[in-house]
């Protein structure tokens, strides 16, 4: 296992679950992806590493996913932990970097940034939650060709019916077509925790309500099971976030994302091979 020292901190790879779901657990709703990771089907594939003080004490963390770059790259607490993290221990090539305008300082010096994409964390529990009625029907495996077909994703890039069989999707027809859908990314009942996404509604169906229709069903079936429910929205995105805001979300915090390539090394001098090769990064569509 990796370990770094430093004068301020000590950064190690970090695999014991009640370390990391301690440390989660100081602002659960910011860290509601990497706890829905902690436990979920991929939790194989993705690495951990903290930082502590002089006197041990863990001051910030970062979580990468492995596979094909960009990875989502997880950041929380304090930067120069973070920085110490990204410098000895996780050094993914390219990433998706997830994380607070405070993080910047962490990465700016090892890596080559995009411009950041702005982001509300919205939280939404039973006390808050504001149903919508609606013709939303719960989806199945059975309908996972249509929505693949709603989300406009190929055959390379469709979600397999797992994704719908794990998760909790909601969905309306048109004379038979659906035409809206919402769903999850993850849902972790150990954490008591559970995120709403891939929400969207086809555009010539948009105007309708249709969006808040299956985001209350998702949001409703999860309050059933966990009590926080979060989702992340483009802040931006004025019409998405006053949808939620009906529902009963409330904004959290603002993240920052923003790819991330790493300067360093003989791979910068393959780069623009890579971006020729480079399978598009998938968005959460809208």
């Amino acid at each position: 296992m990796a370990v770094a020292t430093s004068t301020r901190t000590r950064a190690r790879g970090v695999s014991d679950r009640g370390e990391i779901a301690t440390f989660l657990r100081d602002d659960r709703l910011y860290a509601a992806y990497a706890l829905g990771d902690l436990d979920g089907p991929n939790r194989n594939r993705v690495a951990w590493a903290m930082a502590y003080d002089e006197a041990g004490r863990p001051t910030a963390l970062a979580m990468h996913h492995e596979g094909l770059v960009p990875q989502p790259l997880f950041l929380m607490g304090a930067p120069d932990g973070c920085r110490s993290i990204l410098e000895h221990v996780l050094k993914p090539r390219d990433a998706y970097l997830q994380g607070s305008e405070l993080h910047e300082a962490a990465v700016r010096d090892l890596y080559d940034l995009d411009p950041p994409i702005v982001m509300l964390r919205m939280v939404v529990d039973g006390d808050t939650f504001l149903p919508f009625a609606g013709p939303a029907e719960r989806l199945t495996a059975l309908d996972i060709d249509d929505l693949n077909r709603l989300y406009q994703l190929g055959f390379r890039a469709g979600f397999p019916a797992s994704v719908v069989e794990d998760g909790v999707y909601y969905g309306v027809r048109v004379r038979g077509r659906l035409v809206s859908a919402a769903g999850t990314h993850a849902i972790n009942p150990r954490e008591e925790i559970a995120i709403v996404g891939n929400v969207m509604t086809h555009a010539d169906f948009r105007g309708h309500d249709f969006a808040k229709m299956v985001t209350s069903a998702v949001t409703a079936e999860l309050l059933a099971r966990v009590p926080d429910v979060v989702l992340n929205v483009h802040a931006d995105n004025d019409p998405a976030v006053a949808a939620y805001d009906r529902l009963g979300y409330r904004t959290h915090c603002q993240l920052i994302e923003r790819l991330a390539r790493r300067r360093a090394g003989g791979w910068g001098l393959m780069r623009p091979i890579r971006e020729a090769m480079r399978i598009p990064w998938q968005r959460e569509p809208k």
